[in-house]
């Protein structure tokens, strides 16, 4: 039988030479995956952040099985109990439970902050993508827009939108996803630009693969490495100004318990200086899980950032 030879044209092999980096390439990113969550285990203030920032999550969402006391219902002949086998954490002004307040209060912080955090990230990484890629003068107008939110100090622009918006968790998450988008555009965009002149992008380019499909489904998930590591830093800002905002009673309404409501009460001086129980526990709860989310994100940014890699 006759050896028949096909001769490959020049865009042959350039496909074949595309196909082979793209297998490769399936195999290292296989091989950063498992470098970096060993990285993130090796951490150990990582890993001990992780763990308390589930248990506290844990404790938040199954609050009805660790407390057995409403953390609303008001008991005046129990009025600023210390800590007791009864009150664990003692009682408030009213008699209210502080380790169920505390508890239950968890909730609606870290729905806040978890919440916030994720809904900015949502705006700010779909615009960024998409205007940093394209560029002209979507990325333009965008781009002054996330400046002007930006040239102001962040609580000082939350209280002015309270003020105006009124008290409620809607109005805070929303406040909150508005002023936080900006920091996560301006990322995402420098990422894109970046990105974008990667050899396996101008082949896709060629190829005649749309642009929504090489924007969030080729680009973005390299660029997954830096958003998750700033909404961990966001969730923490959050949290710390929702925290701010109630202490001043201008965040959720008092009568929803979160941790920035309980520490409202520290305003009385006198409950300040001789009722600890009533504030320190919850500024404890909220030191230790920002800190916690502040370690993941430090873990995350070591084990995804390239030049950190070992």
């Amino acid at each position: 039988m006759e050896n028949m030879s096909v001769k490959k044209t020049r865009l042959d092999r350039k496909f074949d030479k595309i196909l082979a980096q793209e297998e490769a390439g399936l195999l290292r990113d296989k091989q950063s995956a498992n470098r970096a969550l060993r990285k993130m285990l090796n951490n150990r203030l990582a890993v001990a952040g992780l763990v308390v920032f589930t248990l506290i999550v844990l404790s938040a969402i199954f609050a009805p099985l660790i407390c057995k006391y409403d953390p609303q219902a008001i008991d005046l002949r129990m009025m600023l109990k210390p800590p007791s086998a009864q009150h664990i954490f003692g009682t408030d002004k009213v008699g209210r439970d502080v380790f169920a307040r505390v508890i239950y209060g968890g909730r609606v912080s870290i729905l806040v902050g978890l919440g916030s955090a994720f809904a900015a990230a949502l705006v700010g990484v779909t615009s960024g993508c998409y205007a940093g890629y394209r560029g002209g003068r979507l990325d333009a107008m965008l781009l002054r827009v996330s400046e002007i939110f930006m040239a102001f100090p962040q609580i000082v622009l939350v209280l002015l939108l309270v003020s105006f918006a009124g008290q409620s968790l809607m109005n805070l998450i929303i406040i909150f996803t508005l002023t936080g988008w900006g920091s996560m555009y301006r990322m995402t965009r420098a990422k894109m630009l970046s990105l974008r002149e990667e050899d396996y992008v101008q082949a896709l380019c060629a190829f005649g693969v749309h642009t929504l499909k090489i924007c969030y489904k080729h680009i973005l998930p390299n660029a997954l490495g830096p958003i998750l590591v700033n909404i961990t830093l966001s969730t923490a800002m959050f949290i710390l100004e929702e925290a701010a905002l109630s202490f001043l009673g201008l965040g959720v309404p008092l009568h929803i318990p979160t941790w920035g409501n309980i520490l409202n009460v520290a305003q009385d001086l006198r409950i300040l200086q001789n009722n600890w129980w009533v504030w320190l526990p919850v500024g404890v709860m909220i030191s230790l899980f920002v800190l916690s989310v502040n370690f993941i994100g430090d873990g995350l940014r070591d084990s995804t950032d390239p030049t950190q890699q070992g």
